[in-house]
């Protein structure tokens, strides 16, 4: 971490402006509070962790005030909103003059700033606290800051934030103390001018999420509050302290278990692995007889701290899991799957019967570990086929099954295009661009394509670590979505899988579940229903869609989640549209699956058909409530 730019002597002192009263200062500080703790939070230095900035941030500006009048320096406020107020511009000094201070190395022969330590206030015990996750664009950028030295992001921050000149910053930093003002602005036009992206909740340290410590650690304190407290002492003076390298246990918080099994769990050397055939005979396909694979399975210090970290995330790791995933330690030895370079990042996949786990970790710098879960028990041969190695880019790469013979890239919205071959190169993907990834309107879904010898099935990437397995047909026996017939079912409805993203799917399924003539004689629309299954079982989304000729995207003419409907359990949906013709006249359309026997229509729209289909002349806005009647007498309700 480069902060050598900041003088470590007093700063100058600076021409002087009008004397600003304590009350003065104060007021600006109340008023602009939230802008200030930004400002130091982004000047921080990224290895305090993220809930430590948050808390240093608060402190340093808190304590900004005067102890009595004094004079406020001539230095531009901000190019809008605050010009000529010179309380704003002495307590902005100070929070930045305080923050670059943070950023200084210790020494041993000199005491440290009261920045460069811990704060004493504010303290959130049992709770650790961090600013919400913004999206990728935001991620990137805190990535990029944090290889800037304290003055660079600093200039950064005061152009983004507040809007000053390059002479405006000029100024302050010189008057804050830089040395190099001139240095930290050329260092600060390295990265590019997102300053948009400042205003993002992934900066706000007002904004905040909350997760609980240790609690194993906490119960323990309970018990030995002496030895407790002296090695929370010690930790805290650790991880004071800058590092050079990766250490043992990597970005892992201090060990708390040290009982025979938790130990076994943390021996690199007690990992499973399979044989690369054991797969071939197994009465089981599934990920418990995936080989281990990549370039660095022998590195035993990176997967030291793959399992490490997994058993005890610490403040600076980003942790993420799918909906109903635990994320607490492995009960044993996992196996091991792939150890490996992956683009810019060492990258380790483990399996515990239960969940992946993707540990990564970049090839420079010790800053920006990721532990990702994904939930996989009950996983078949159909969805254990891939799992994500790494996003860049715009693309994704793939680790596939060791029955994979060959892969291929496609567009779901082109049936008829083919696909494109994806080079393997010991079960890894070469790079494709991944739909989760894309900004702006949906005109393509790109999905992979795998081969086994026997079986072409579909996956898409829906932002978790194992893609979902595409379907198409009738509940209960859907077939894979690699035919010609199910991929021209799915092209006018592939848009619609960007609803289910982040949510834990394990499969989605479309099934075209009737046709109906449209009442101005242009032909017949596609009623096409899908289901979305989670691995965690609850949580299921279903949509019913709708689809005229000629129509590039299908519309959601009903949604559910949590419902029987469309389901291998109950494979029976009943749905309605309100449709315009060409010559301007409102109609209720609705369509229930081939077995409903009536339809009825209430509310808004009255109706009745004893057929599948119901057409009723309507207004625009009206509502109607549907009820149907299965041919075994069931009643079946609309999908809302």
């Amino acid at each position: 971490m480069q902060s050598q730019d900041v003088a470590q002597r007093p700063a100058p002192p600076s021409p002087t402006g009008p004397v600003v009263d304590v009350e003065q200062a104060e007021a600006a500080l109340v008023e602009h509070y939230p802008r200030l703790v930004r400002l130091a939070y982004l000047v921080l230095p990224p290895g305090l962790g993220r809930s430590r900035r948050v808390l240093t941030a608060h402190a340093l500006t808190q304590r900004a005030l005067p102890r009595n009048r004094t004079p406020a320096p001539v230095i531009p406020a901000q190019s809008t909103g605050r010009d000529g107020d010179p309380g704003y511009a002495l307590v902005r000094l100070q929070v930045l003059r305080t923050a670059l201070e943070a950023g200084l190395p210790l020494k041993r022969k000199a005491w440290p700033k009261r920045s460069q330590l811990p704060p004493v206030l504010p303290q959130v015990w049992g709770l650790k606290l961090f600013p919400r996750s913004g999206g990728a664009d935001e991620l990137a950028l805190d990535q990029r800051l944090s290889t800037l030295s304290g003055p660079a992001r600093a200039a950064y921050a005061l152009r983004g934030l507040e809007r000053l000149t390059d002479d405006g910053v000029r100024k302050v930093l010189t008057t804050a103390g830089v040395a190099d003002a001139d240095g930290a602005l050329l260092e600060a036009d390295g990265i590019p001018a997102q300053y948009g992206l400042l205003d993002s909740p992934e900066f706000d340290p007002c904004s905040l999420q909350a997760r609980p410590t240790d609690l194993m650690r906490r119960r323990q304190h309970l018990k030995a509050a002496l030895a407790a407290g002296a090695a929370l002492l010690v930790c805290g003076a650790l991880l004071g302290l800058p590092g050079e390298g990766w250490g043992p246990d990597g970005a892992a918080a201090p060990p708390y278990a040290r009982n025979p099994a938790a130990q076994a769990a943390l021996d690199p050397a007690k990992l499973t692995r399979v044989s690369p055939v054991a797969w071939r005979g197994s009465a089981r396909t599934d990920f418990s007889v995936w080989p281990a694979r990549g370039d660095l399975t022998g590195d035993s210090a990176l997967l030291r701290r793959a399992l490490a970290v997994w058993a005890r995330p610490g403040e600076t790791v980003r942790v993420s899991a799918t909906p109903g995933t635990p994320s607490g330690g492995p009960a044993g030895p996992p196996q091991l799957l792939y150890a490996g370079t992956v683009d810019a990042a060492r990258v380790v996949i483990l399996h515990d019967g239960l969940r992946i786990a993707r540990y990564a970790e970049p090839k420079e710098g010790t800053q920006g570990a990721a532990l990702d879960f994904a939930r996989v028990d009950g996983a078949g041969r159909a969805e254990a086929g891939a799992v994500v190695l790494g996003r860049a880019d715009g693309n994704v790469r793939y680790l596939t099954a060791p029955w994979v013979k060959e892969a291929g890239e496609r567009d779901l919205m082109k049936p008829g295009s083919g696909a494109m071959d994806l080079a393997l190169t010991d079960g890894v993907t070469a790079p494709l661009a991944s739909p989760v990834l894309r900004a702006g309107a949906c005109t393509s879904w790109n999905v992979l394509q795998l081969g086994d010898g026997t079986k072409t099935r579909l996956l898409t990437d829906l932002g978790e670590l194992v893609p979902a397995r595409l379907t198409a047909g009738r509940p209960g026996s859907p077939r894979e979505a690699s035919g010609a017939e199910a991929l021209r079912t799915w092209r006018p409805f592939a848009c619609s899988l960007g609803t289910v993203r982040s949510a834990g799917v394990r499969s989605v399924n479309a099934w075209a579940f009737n046709k109906q003539p449209l009442p101005d004689a242009s032909g017949s629309a596609a009623w096409v229903c899908t289901r979305a299954e989670t691995w965690r079982g609850g949580g299921a989304r279903v949509l019913a869609q709708f689809h005229t000729p000629g129509g590039r995207y299908g519309a959601v003419a009903a949604k559910a989640e949590n419902v029987l409907a469309c389901g291998a359990r109950e494979p029976h949906v009943l749905a309605g549209v309100l449709w315009q013709s060409k010559a301007g006249g409102w109609y209720l359309l609705a369509a229930g699956s081939r077995d409903t026997a009536s339809i009825r229509a209430t509310g808004g729209v009255g109706g009745a058909s004893q057929t599948s289909l119901l057409t009723v002349p309507a207004e625009q806005g009206a509502r109607a409530e549907l009820k149907g009647t299965l041919r075994d007498g069931r009643p079946i309700g609309g999908l809302r």
